[in-house]
């Protein structure tokens, strides 16, 4: 770990001069990301399928690790506006050191879009004096609206949320529910997006009661119906690999946890290996 001087204690933050916002924008995330000198730099985030959030980044890591304090501020050309203490953050070890969910982000950028300066007060590393992270609001707010626009354009999902997903069925059925259509739309969305999904594997499985042979054959159904749905919205069939395993791979010791169809997508760079047909997505290649 890195350990700051002593000349690096004090407040870091951009002037009129030299004060930039730029966006990163995909459908898979934005960011709002602001350079600050000398510290590093703050980020405002939105990942597909999630709220947004907000993080200081250091690569010195300025702060010792515990409880700072978020505050508010009013630019020095603003006097006679009082500050607003939003409350205590924790800051971590690591070089993302702070790290806000969504609530503490919003009023961040409210902030910045009414002029004001949000604070980031934490003791330093090396001698207990505070260090004070500024986040500027100086050409913010162009920034932001560019920001939104591509928050607006994002897809339902990311792949944390429906890389391994799970179709569950009723008893004896292989029919697909209004829920379970609208899932395999927004994983049909993500596989049209994210042009290194190179596999899609679809397992269907069935609890055990009933002859084994009977269970193959509604396992196949299972994931045949869900392979369809998946073509009939426009993944490539080559993309598809179908298996029906039965009652082989049972995941539970309560038969409705077992009537499944798993899809797994695998992207370039990923590692299949050898793993087991389970309720989450994962199948043997074999």
């Amino acid at each position: 770990m890195i350990l700051p001087g002593p000349v690096l204690a004090g407040s870091y933050g951009a002037g009129i001069a030299n004060s930039q916002w730029y966006v990163a924008e995909s459908v898979f995330e934005c960011s709002l990301v602001h350079e600050v000198p000398g510290y590093g730099r703050a980020v405002f985030r939105h990942r597909a399928g999630e709220d947004l959030s907000f993080f200081l980044e250091s690569e010195s890591r300025l702060m010792r690790p515990g409880r700072g304090l978020l505050v508010v501020e009013a630019p020095p050309w603003r006097p006679g506006v009082a500050p607003r203490q939003v409350g205590p953050v924790d800051v971590s070890e690591g070089r993302r050191q702070v790290s806000l969910a969504t609530r503490q982000a919003i009023i961040l950028a409210q902030s910045l879009l009414s002029g004001m300066r949000p604070t980031v007060t934490r003791t330093s590393w090396y001698d207990g004096n505070p260090v004070r992270v500024q986040v500027s609001n100086i050409n913010f707010n162009g920034e932001y609206q560019r920001y939104r626009s591509c928050a607006e354009n994002l897809l339902p999902v990311n792949i944390d949320q429906i890389g391994r997903s799970r179709v569950a069925f009723a008893s004896g059925s292989k029919k697909l529910s209004q829920a379970d259509m609208d899932l395999l739309d927004n994983i049909v969305a993500y596989i049209m997006a994210d042009s290194t999904v190179e596999r899609v594997f679809v397992d269907g499985h069935s609890d055990s009661i009933g002859s084994r042979i009977d269970n193959r054959a509604l396992s196949e159904d299972r994931a045949n119906v869900v392979a369809d749905y998946l073509k009939s919205r426009g993944v490539d069939p080559d993309l598809i690999t179908v298996r029906a395993h039965g009652d082989q791979f049972p995941v539970s010791s309560r038969p409705a946890d077992n009537r499944r169809t798993t899809i797994r997508l695998q992207r370039e760079g990923d590692r299949p290996g050898l793993q087991q047909a389970n309720g989450y997505g994962g199948a043997s290649t074999g």
